[in-house]
């Protein structure tokens, strides 16, 4: 009898490592891409285009595993799984119900949703994945329509390719960026847990570049500028005095050699502080910005920050620590940190589909998950003659995202809003109406609701006893 072969390994990327150990069904630390066909989707088919597209990206053909120090990515040979839509996005994911997968597969109506969970790759690497699996769909879906069938040679990345590029680009002496202190976080009722409200405008392109060419700005400035502008209506009716602080994932591969499909980004913020500049005069704020960008988006300044991130994941203090201490460590760390930004915002830039699949392809735009104290994430990209800002939340009200979208009509750039049905509270073209709470949920309020008796009956013990 053969000896039974060990599947295949590899550590996680240096940011990989603390996704799994924050990540928990409060905060995911997961991101959606979307596509819209423009006919409905054939879920057998879809099934088969993701088979045939993880045959190429043997990357991502992984499952998660826990170590004595770390968690690392093992083979893995389970069934793909693909899921109608029925559910809030971007919620954690159960190993049981993916087989394991960093990533889940859905679909509503004539949407394809991607999403997937942080630790396995970036934002860059995910969408030429994305765009293989919408390929592969239209060659099985449409047989006789294309000349070439897609194949590994239409892609831009090399897909076997899972080196640590933050290794491979370390450098040493270089000092760590210093941090501005703790940033204004938004208040507000919370929607229920796993929720999320979804806000989607869809711009036309035009008027968007048009503006910002007469602006001397890039788009990702103009809407930093737009968001600071909308963040602070709200702001200003709060004792808070913290500074907005705009956290901007930065594409590393842009400055730093690299054809990994790893994770290889960093960040930049940009920090507006009520207390020195005044936050009512928009062009003062977009002015700001734009000097912050031109400062802060040099390969030297994104090498610093680069530099901090890997030396305290290679500390040998940390990796010497086993994984049950770091995890409990890391949490209070990253608890503390988070307090550190109002909100993220990631521009994903124009996404180009090969030519002769376009006629097949109505949209393209993405999401990422909310978390406790960055209520709000905010994501833009722009696909044919569209440009799609995304807005999730886990708040009842959606007042920065009515600031945000009349400030655009205003200016002259009209858009229309879809949501998730959070707010409406009905179906429409792009999501599914939710009718009841799903399980999970009903069990965290009967926890809930036991904790706050718990207390309640701790509390009445101890006035009886101590008479106060």
């Amino acid at each position: 009898m053969k000896r039974q072969e060990k599947a295949k390994w590899r550590r996680l990327d240096n940011s990989a490592k603390l996704f799994p150990i924050v990540g928990n069904k409060k905060f995911s630390s997961i991101y959606r891409m979307s596509v819209v066909l423009t006919q409905d989707i054939n879920p057998e088919i879809l099934k088969q285009a993701v088979e045939n597209t993880l045959q190429i990206f043997t990357t991502f053909k992984v499952c998660l595993k826990r170590g004595f120090f770390w968690y690392y990515l093992e083979q893995n040979e389970k069934e793909i799984v693909i899921f109608r839509e029925d559910t809030y996005p971007c919620r954690y994911m159960d190993k049981r119900l993916n087989n394991g997968y960093l990533f889940k597969i859905s679909y509503f109506k004539n949407k394809i949703n991607v999403e997937i969970f942080h630790a396995l790759t970036d934002g860059s690497s995910a969408i030429e994945f994305v765009k293989a699996i919408v390929y592969n769909y239209l060659n099985l879906q449409y047989p006789n329509n294309f000349k070439e069938p897609f194949s590994v040679k239409n892609i831009e990345a090399d897909t076997k390719n899972s080196e640590d590029s933050y290794l491979k680009n370390y450098e040493k002496h270089l000092p760590a960026t210093e941090s501005s202190g703790k940033a204004y976080i938004l208040k507000g009722s919370r929607l229920l847990p796993y929720q999320m409200g979804i806000s989607h405008g869809f711009i036309s392109l035009k008027p968007v570049i048009k503006i910002c060419r007469k602006l001397k700005v890039t788009v990702t400035e103009y809407f930093t500028a737009v968001l600071i502008y909308a963040i602070y209506q709200e702001q200003k009716n709060s004792k808070s005095k913290k500074p907005i602080k705009v956290c901007i994932p930065v594409n590393l591969k842009k400055y730093f050699e690299s054809t990994t499909m790893s994770n290889f980004f960093s960040y930049m913020t940009i920090v507006a502080d009520r207390k020195q500049m005044d936050l009512t005069d928009f062009d003062l704020i977009l002015a700001f910005v734009r000097n912050n960008f031109k400062n802060k988006l040099q390969k030297e300044e994104m090498a610093k920050t680069m530099a901090h991130t890997v030396r305290l994941g290679n500390s040998i203090y940390v990796r010497m620590i086993p994984l049950t201490m770091k995890k409990m460590i890391l949490k209070m760390i990253y608890k503390e940190i988070q307090k550190y930004t109002t909100t993220t915002f990631s521009n994903l830039g124009k996404i180009n589909f090969l030519s002769e699949y376009e006629p097949y392809i109505d949209q393209f735009f993405f999401i990422i998950a909310p978390e406790s104290a960055e209520k709000i994430k905010c994501t833009t990209c722009s696909y044919g003659n569209n440009i799609v800002f995304s807005i999730s939340s886990i708040l009842q009200n959606n007042n920065v995202e009515k600031n945000f979208f009349e400030f655009l009509t205003k200016q002259g750039i009209p858009n229309t809003i879809v949501t998730n049905g959070i707010y409406q509270k009905e179906e429409n073209a792009l999501y599914p109406k939710i009718n009841s709470l799903l399980i999970e949920e009903v069990i965290d309020k009967i926890k809930e609701k036991k904790k706050t008796r718990e207390k309640i009956s701790i509390r009445e013990r101890l006035k009886k006893k101590f008479h106060f």
